[in-house]
């Protein structure tokens, strides 16, 4: 029996000694861990102590810059530069320079002017969208004659036709004629205008001949009728077709046809 008890207070204390071991390394961890915790509160508040102290400093500064008399910083002149922007703008601009083409066209119209009527051109320009085209808008009385100088005087001779076109623009009817100088290459067009209730023009088919199939599409799709055309019926649409199919205010008899 006393044996037993000996053996169990051996146990005991062993466990107690261990029990103790760990207690105190538990200990020491614990206060290594608050240690650290210090020493971090303490650098935080270091640093808050050292900010307020910044801003302290800084407002301290602004204080005694507003009582101080403000010093304008120093800056370019800018009347100087105001009045050259301003002599820049009333200056004219630099004039567009002409068409390289604004010759050719000046002298054709000029023999239109001497050789058919003072009155027969409406306006006079170089389409640059269209490369440079010049172009005569004619009166449509004249249209004949100016078609026919064109087509024979030795300074201009368009003996070619390359196209007719024509255009419903709500307001009037208007036909281009594009004509071209096979020898010199120099190309032309000529505008009418034609009344849009009743749009009538002579025919250049007698100066012309490829003009014949043009103008009698014109007339299938647009309605305008050509004074003198040889065989003017339509090309496109059937002959009992109702209406011209490329007018503005065209109303087809089926819709879906």
């Amino acid at each position: 029996m006393e044996a037993g008890s000996a053996v169990v207070g051996e146990a005991t204390a062993g466990a107690v000694a261990e029990a103790g071991t760990e207690g105190g390394a538990t200990a020491q961890a614990t206060a290594a861990a608050d240690a650290e915790l210090s020493a971090k509160r303490q650098a935080a508040a270091e640093a808050r102590a050292a900010r307020a102290a910044a801003k302290a400093a800084t407002e301290a500064g602004s204080a005694e810059g507003a009582s101080a008399p403000a010093v304008p910083a120093e800056r370019p002149a800018r009347a100087p530069r105001a009045a050259a922007g301003a002599a820049a703008d009333a200056a004219p601009s630099a004039p567009k320079e002409p068409s390289p083409l604004q010759p050719q066209l000046d002298a054709a119209a000029a023999l239109v002017l001497e050789l058919v009527d003072a009155d027969a051109i409406e306006e006079a320009y170089v389409n640059e969208l269209g490369s440079h085209m010049p172009t005569l808008v004619i009166r449509p009385p004249y249209l004949r004659r100016i078609a026919e100088l064109f087509h024979a005087h030795e300074s201009l001779g368009c003996t070619y036709l390359r196209n007719v076109s024509g255009v419903d623009y709500e307001t009037h009817m208007e036909v281009v004629y594009y004509m071209v100088n096979m020898t010199s290459g120099q190309r032309y067009a000529l505008k009418a205008r034609a009344d849009r209730s009743n749009p009538a023009l002579d025919s250049v088919t007698p100066v012309w001949e490829t003009a014949n199939w043009n103008e009698r599409e014109i007339y299938d799709l647009l309605g305008i009728h050509f004074h003198g055309h040889p065989d003017l019926r339509r090309i496109m649409m059937p002959d009992d077709w109702i209406g011209h199919p490329l007018r503005k205010d065209y109303e087809p008899l089926d819709p879906e046809v």
